[in-house]
């Protein structure tokens, strides 16, 4: 039976007398069960959710009532309080875990609670998306019973007063179900490590004693992972030490840019599985094989809301404005980019994560991930995305036959008008300039308003290449290694001067 149905508008539906077994009803059920639990808390009580559970109109009288968020707002207004142990806050109960997300583009971590009702919402995300395999062709059966390495955060948590906080990824495994013990990879010992060169170091001493069929992680981390253990026993492929190796789970950037780097290092392809894993919540994942993007989990613990990612409703610099125009599931449009909102089993309420996606097919509430609100460049009306960015840089891998696992772009002045400089890592042989040209080149192509400002205002574009260590070093620096730390694809602000005092040599500070 599909999770929905893919056959029947709900207007068909209703003409029929059939019953309806859409998105729509299913978040409006997903929004009335948080809605309910939470009606008691301060935050129940302020924005009248009893009012809001008996409207005709749930979903409206939601958005009519309750305002819109981003982080600061909602720790300014009221996550603080949770943060001083006060219960009953935004959701029932006393926050016992934080996640520690600082983003890519700011310095300071921000506190996202973690509540057992999201966690436990989490896990039943993550069988089901184990039961979707029966949709792969091929798969190899005698490797899902095997090891599982999940490459993530500390599960050696901060403890505060009154409650822990760290990484989601080791806030997950810490919380891991019993059933799931014997086959979790590295194991408790060294899950806790948190110094991750250490943990890197661990894990390539105990590799040749696992069996491992599922990897888990953020791409640039995996790789390292792999090469590592590749290079400490002198293999050709990592299957020489792993013969049952046949998924990678992975989440959190595009895979495109790592996978001709990824494939050399197996000796034969694996199943890709995309998930979609957020600090706050277990957002989407693929469900089969050859899926054009990720379905939207509909049915569990989070209510999503959709912000046009236009002029009218974000700034120049990703902020979003006072009173943006906001749609729920059953009225987005496919090809169109969208900030998300999440209201979720945590006592988020229409809260903006800062991640832009696009539907590639509504009816299956499937998704791409395009970016980050703050992670586009439009100096001049140019409307660049991370989405284009990743798809100029594959075609340019492909045509100059190069592995690009890294990029990074600022906007920059230039005589009297703007330029864009870019940073690639590259361990192939390039000329800088003809893989500037590549990339501009397919820009073009792929964006009418980039093509028009290359005209115009957008006078030059600059490439420089770099190896993929210096990537890995600056994050290093940082102090954002391992876990879900990504390098982001634009840099503004302070995130910016410390890469140009990196690269001239100078020292960073986290």
């Amino acid at each position: 039976m599909p999770i929905f149905d893919l056959t029947l508008p709900d207007k068909l539906a209703r003409a029929l007398r059939l019953p309806e077994n859409s998105i729509r009803r299913q978040q409006l059920k997903v929004l009335k069960r948080l809605l309910r639990k939470a009606r008691f808390t301060e935050f129940g009580q302020r924005y009248q959710f009893d009012e809001i559970l008996m409207s005709n109109h749930p979903g409206k009288k939601f958005q009519e009532l309750v305002p819109v968020f981003d982080y600061n707002k909602i720790y300014n207004e009221w996550w603080h309080k949770t943060l001083e142990n006060k219960s009953d806050v935004c959701w029932p109960g006393k926050i016992k875990y934080y996640a520690l997300s600082s983003g890519t583009s700011e310095s300071a971590s921000k506190y996202i609670p973690v509540t057992n009702d999201l966690l436990r919402g989490n896990r039943i995300v993550m069988l089901k998306q184990l039961f979707t395999l029966r949709n792969y062709h091929d798969i190899p059966v005698k490797s899902i019973g095997k090891g599982w390495l999940t490459i993530g955060g500390s599960t050696d948590l901060q403890k505060e007063e009154g409650y822990y906080a760290g990484d989601l990824s080791g806030i997950i495994q810490k919380r891991a179900p019993f059933w799931f013990q014997p086959f979790y990879k590295p194991g408790k010992k060294i899950a806790r490590q948190r110094d991750w060169n250490k943990k890197i170091d661990e894990i390539v001493e105990k590799a040749r004693d696992w069996d491992i069929s599922f990897i888990v992680g953020v791409p640039a981390w995996i790789q390292l992972c792999i090469e590592r253990i590749i290079e400490r026993y002198n293999l050709k492929t990592i299957h020489d030490i792993w013969p049952n190796l046949a998924f990678y789970v992975h989440g959190g950037v595009a895979f495109e840019p790592y996978k001709k780097g990824f494939e050399k290092l197996l000796a034969r392809p694996l199943i890709y599985i995309e998930t979609y894993l957020a600090s706050e919540g277990f957002i989407a994942y693929q469900d089969r094989q050859y899926s054009r993007g990720m379905r939207l989990v509909t049915t569990e613990h989070i209510f999503h809301e959709f912000i046009p990612f236009d002029e009218k409703n974000f700034d120049a610099d990703g902020n979003m404005v006072a009173n943006p125009e906001v749609l729920m599931l059953h009225e987005v449009q496919e090809g169109k980019d969208y900030a998300l909102l999440l209201t979720t089993s945590a006592g988020t309420w229409r809260y903006l994560i800062g991640d832009t996606v696009k539907f590639v097919d509504k009816l299956r509430a499937e998704i791409v991930i395009t970016g980050r609100t703050k992670h586009y460049l439009s100096l001049v009306g140019e409307h660049l995305s991370v989405d284009n960015m990743n798809q100029a840089v594959s075609l340019a891998c492909e045509e100059l036959n190069i592995s690009i696992p890294e990029f990074t772009v600022a906007g920059i002045p230039y005589k009297n008008f703007f330029a864009h400089q870019w940073y690639v890592a590259c361990d192939d042989v390039v000329d800088s300039k003809v893989l500037c040209k590549a990339i501009d080149k397919n820009l073009i192509k792929l964006n009418d308003d980039y093509a028009v400002e290359r005209k115009s205002a957008l006078k030059e574009v600059f490439l420089e290449v770099l190896s993929e260590e210096s990537f890995m070093e600056f994050l290093r620096q940082k102090g954002k290694i391992g876990g879900q730390h990504k390098f982001p694809r634009v840099l503004k602000g302070k995130m910016l001067e410390d890469w140009q005092k990196f690269i001239k040599g100078e020292p960073v500070v986290k």
